[in-house]
């Protein structure tokens, strides 16, 4: 599902209006039209409803709504948060029609009112085109509506939120229902704003589709993953489902290899092997059943090193069809050495987690430099060591630096968290919707590893293996909140939930993020 900026939907707005002859005037009656037909059919029991209008164009969106409402026999305060002498165009011909059927209307200017008795509230104060703090007046009438028992339903965007970064500025309207215009907005889809939309909903307000075309930032549903799910023909044979190699594990981290393994496993991979430092292979071979390992050269201190680099490339030659290195293979030198070199002439699909991603960041360049698809997956720790910059300025900044990174260095990046980032060489922006707090814990990023690398060895191509892989790890991780805990359970519990994602996923069982408002 796209999602779109405040400065696209503007842009789109604008072209339906002068390109397409469609007046503002009907795009409002069909925003304010819709949000009426919403509040009809999820609020069926309430009958007060207090209307909260800004001075602005998602004001006028409330005077049609309160127009409607008043219809259909609800009884209807609307409150003008402002000055009514800035109401212009649309918004001043609703705010007049309004006027003109006798409905109640109260005019705020320095504080709110005193109390409020109302079954819904309707938040229409301010819309996507907000940009900065809020204060004084308006911040008055958020708290207070904050602190009101009534559930709120904001019109477009809660009132505060930054459409584009998803901030709070200032204060914010903690809203139970949120529905938005056209797309949505990429402030609502991305934290902190997912806590103050409540339930999200999308209406089509006869904005032309076309529009859309040149936007590149999409929300994954399981709408879209389920068609990129290859269907196995009868006739086939577990070569047919490619070779996993996993370059994984040093003393004290043996687990980490065994995760990757098993997220490749679950994931469908025909063939996985995990080659490992000799010393610890008959621990690896004690922990994995169907995987087959592979005992490499290893340094003095038990690494991988150079010493590795002859054998690990004579493994790969055999019949590889991907490869995933990172999970605790250390950020000793001599490993680093071996890293540099093997990507050096790699010549098939490769996934870079955890400590190669550490190494990766001291000879960025070298990226530039493969000829074939490569994907990084940092959790956001990583991303700060990558870029030299700290944690926090990753956070405020997700996209646009995953979307840098990968135009830049010409790779596919899986910035990890919260609301996980796809980005894409040629610019294109994934939010993945999956996943819980629960999954806070060691170990989950290394099956996610195993569940990219096994669909990059199947020959899925690498977009969809970061978009499939991201969004069944985290549905598994969803299942597993729902059906053990919501915290407390392991890497591998998720992992065994794998396929029941996917199984989900084909039977259309997945709850939608976003929900359609028609």
């Amino acid at each position: 599902m796209k999602i779109a900026t405040r400065e696209q939907i503007r842009k789109i707005d604008r072209s339906t209006i002068e390109d397409y002859k469609i007046p503002g005037l009907v795009l409002m009656e069909n925003a304010g039209r819709s949000v009426t037909e919403l509040i009809t059919k999820n609020y069926p029991d309430v009958h007060n409803i207090a209307i909260f209008c800004g001075t602005g164009n998602n004001g006028g969106d409330g005077f049609v709504i309160a127009r409607h409402l008043i219809s259909k026999g609800f009884n209807i305060t609307t409150f003008i948060c402002g000055d009514e002498k800035k109401y212009k165009g649309d918004a001043l011909i609703n705010y007049k029609s309004l006027k003109n059927i006798g409905a109640k209307t109260l005019i705020l200017k320095e504080k709110p009112p005193h109390n409020l008795e109302c079954d819904l509230i309707v938040d229409s104060i301010f819309g996507t085109g907000l940009d900065r703090e809020v204060k004084g007046f308006y911040k008055q009438i958020i708290e207070f509506l904050n602190s009101c028992s009534a559930p709120i339903l904001s019109v477009d965007i809660p009132s505060g939120l930054d459409a584009n970064s998803g901030r709070l500025l200032g204060c914010c309207i903690k809203a139970d229902t949120t529905i938005t215009f056209a797309l949505p907005k990429i402030g609502t889809v991305i934290y902190p704003a997912v806590d103050y939309c409540g339930d999200l909903y999308v209406s089509n307000i006869t904005t032309p589709a076309s529009l859309e075309d040149s936007i590149n930032l999409e929300l994954i549903t399981a709408y879209d993953i389920r068609p990129l799910i290859h269907t196995r023909n009868k006739d086939t044979h577990k070569g047919t489902y490619g070779h996993l190699f996993i370059l994984s594990g040093s003393p004290g981290k043996s687990g980490a290899a065994t995760l990757c393994a098993i997220g490749a496993q679950r994931i469908g991979t025909g063939l996985v092997t995990v080659g490992v430092p000799e010393s610890l292979n008959p621990v690896i071979e004690e922990k994995l059943t169907e995987a087959m390992t592979e005992p490499l050269p290893e340094t003095k201190n038990g690494l991988l090193g150079l010493s590795s680099l002859k054998k690990t490339l004579e493994v790969l030659s055999d019949k590889k069809t991907a490869l995933a290195i990172g999970p605790g293979i250390s950020t000793s030198k001599q490993t680093e050495s071996f890293l540099l070199k093997l990507l050096n002439k790699c010549n098939m699909p490769v996934v870079i987690d955890a400590d190669a991603i550490t190494l990766i960041s001291k000879n960025l360049n070298l990226l530039k430099n493969l000829k074939v698809p490569v994907i990084l997956t940092p959790h956001p720790g990583e991303m700060a060591r990558l870029i030299g910059k700290t944690n926090k300025e990753v956070q405020e900044e997700r996209i646009n630096i995953s979307r840098d990174f990968s135009k830049k260095f010409g790779v596919y990046l899986v910035l990890k968290g919260a609301r996980t980032i796809i980005s894409t060489p040629s610019g294109k922006i994934f939010i993945n919707p999956t996943g819980n707090p629960g999954m806070a814990s060691g170990g989950m990023g290394d099956v996610l590893t195993g569940i990219i690398g096994g669909l990059l060895a199947q020959g899925y191509n690498a977009e969809n293996s970061c978009k499939i892989g991201v969004f069944v790890h985290g549905l598994a991780g969803d299942i597993a909140f729902e059906e053990i805990s919501d915290s407390g359970y392991l890497a591998t519990e998720v992992a065994e939930y794998i396929t029941k994602a996917i199984k989900n996923i084909k039977n259309n069982k997945v709850r939608e993020f976003i929900h359609r408002a028609y």
